[in-house]
């Protein structure tokens, strides 16, 4: 089972959206409607982290950022 965030369709204009997590399979179709409330909802995407670099490559230095151009 994957968490997955879900937020409201406001009905009106300026309404801010409430947010959920919501526990499905990942074969599941993503949600239209709250499983309680019945409220319209949407999947919300959110960033992920990913692997960017390899520590062994030589052109890089020990925190990952390309020498002489460290991002930390």
């Amino acid at each position: 089972m994957t968490t997955y965030v879900y937020e409201t369709i406001p009905s009106k204009p300026g309404l801010k959206p409430r947010y959920y997590e919501i526990k499905q399979s990942t074969n599941d179709a993503p949600l239209t409607k709250h499983p309680e409330t019945g409220e319209p909802i949407r999947r919300v995407m959110l960033g992920g982290l990913g692997i960017l670099s390899s520590k062994s490559s030589k052109s890089q230095t020990s925190c990952g950022c390309a020498p002489g151009r460290c991002c930390n």
